[in-house]
């Protein structure tokens, strides 16, 4: 499942690898709460990718994010209205978790525009049908998450935001009498209008998406740097048996990538 497995390697994470790094050799040396919680507190505000995000340009700045949050809930809001019947529901509120996925993390496999459709919709439809075939509130909130994220997960359309849109479609059957309308107004329309603005504005700003990995960098040969396999990759992430955030094919440019700049800088060092 390359789209759901990964790591911490998106821009956005809180920890580099490095730092990862030196949190677990830190731990080793001080396992107390309090030794732990100083190093986690330093470690999330410290790293290039951490003060790149905490600066409000550029393409991992949180203006940006921000911008594209307001962006895309005003123009689902602005234009899903006129088709919502008088008093009724016009917009949902899981629509803000699928927006700050969308524009803060655009390269995350649950941020693409499969997950946010087929994963707010699915679980919907689950949560609908609990809703109205399960006479307990408590079972038909429970059944719907549990089989949303079961769903999701088979589909390749892991997303969030999906688990509450399943408990809120399981809790406004059973109150509201929600039915397959509801599915289509507002829901679908609200996931169709997030996913035109996740289109229209993460392209302007330089960020593709649908998210497209990184290409892998070339490297020289007779080297040692690029020597590992692709099957390699695909042990460790076997063997860690952990779902992570990030596309495969990123991890694999990114290693690369790393390895490149190591042995450049071994090379200046031997001159």
């Amino acid at each position: 499942m390359a789209g759901q497995i990964g790591g911490v390697a998106e821009a956005g994470n809180f920890l580099s690898q490095v730092e990862v790094a030196a949190v677990l050799t830190a731990v080793n040396a001080d396992r107390s709460p309090a030794g732990f919680m100083e190093i986690r507190l330093r470690s999330m505000f410290s790293g290039a990718g951490v003060r790149a995000q905490l600066r409000p340009g550029g393409r991992l700045g949180w203006l940006r994010g921000a911008v594209g949050g307001f962006f895309g809930i005003a123009l689902a809001a602005l234009l899903a209205k006129p088709f919502a019947a008088m008093g009724a529901l016009w917009i949902v509120a899981p629509l803000g978790a699928s927006a700050v996925l969308v524009f803060a993390v655009p390269a995350s496999p649950l941020a693409q525009p499969w997950s946010v459709v087929g994963g707010n919709l699915i679980s919907g439809a689950i949560g609908l049908a609990c809703g109205h075939w399960l006479g307990l509130p408590w079972l038909a909130a429970g059944v719907a998450v549990g089989l949303a994220i079961a769903a999701m997960t088979l589909a390749r359309c892991l997303h969030p935001p999906g688990g509450a849109c399943a408990l809120m479609c399981a809790m406004g059957a059973q109150s509201n009498g929600w039915g397959l309308g509801f599915l289509a107004v507002p829901m679908a329309l609200d996931m169709a209008l997030l996913v035109i603005a996740g289109l229209l504005y993460n392209n302007a700003t330089g960020h593709a998406w649908p998210h497209r990995p990184h290409p892998v960098p070339p490297l020289p040969a007779g080297t040692w740097a690029g020597t590992y396999d692709i099957a390699d990759l695909d042990a460790v992430l076997a063997e860690w048996d952990e779902v992570l955030d990030v596309n495969r094919d990123d991890l694999d440019a990114l290693f690369r990538a790393v390895e490149r700049r190591v042995l450049r800088r071994l090379e200046q060092r031997a001159r």
